[in-house]
């Protein structure tokens, strides 16, 4: 999931935007701001899904263990695929724009949804999955696409020029 995922993002072409930014130097953070605040709104996200799903899914959705354990991890999954389209724009709001235009993200996309399926409906004894219903996907990618509004909602938030990671430098520190 995680090589389909990355090789997605690569195939998008770079935008007259990227050309018009300061260059970023080699000593600069790997992750910007930016990306720091997107990846950490959806983790709350997900991460507070996916322990409502542990240890209150069987509960709330009425399933047996087995079926709660597929859930998880269909869920899990399709938030990373949902989630690849917030990533392709880091600070537009709208991250559908120009979507037409790349065949291989779409590709890569239609794959990876395409072998969860058939790790959770046809792989039962490989990937320790339980056949899930209409009802039960239908929950899973309910779940997934709630980060589309996650992230939208998240990029009115503001992020500022100092690299997040130097608040937690020790020289830093000792100077204050």
């Amino acid at each position: 999931m995680d090589t389909l995922g990355a090789l997605a993002l690569a195939t998008e072409k770079p935008t007259k935007e990227l050309m018009e930014k300061r260059p970023v130097g080699r000593t600069e953070p790997l992750i910007s701001n930016v990306m720091w605040r997107n990846l950490l709104a959806q983790a709350l996200y997900q991460i507070a899904v996916l322990l409502i799903l542990e240890f209150k899914g069987e509960s709330i959705i009425g399933v047996s263990k087995t079926v709660n354990d597929t859930l998880i991890f269909n869920t899990f999954v399709l938030c990373q695929v949902f989630n690849e389209f917030n990533a392709r724009k880091l600070e537009k709001k709208n991250v559908f724009e120009g979507i037409h235009r790349n065949k291989l993200f779409l590709g890569i996309i239609v794959v990876t949804v395409v072998l969860q399926v058939v790790m959770v409906e046809f792989l039962k004894k490989f990937a320790d999955t339980e056949r899930l219903n209409w009802g039960q996907w239908g929950v899973c990618i309910g779940i997934a696409a709630a980060s589309w509004p996650i992230g939208w909602v998240v990029k009115f938030i503001p992020v500022p020029e100092r690299p997040f990671t130097s608040y937690l430098s020790l020289k830093n520190l000792r100077g204050l």
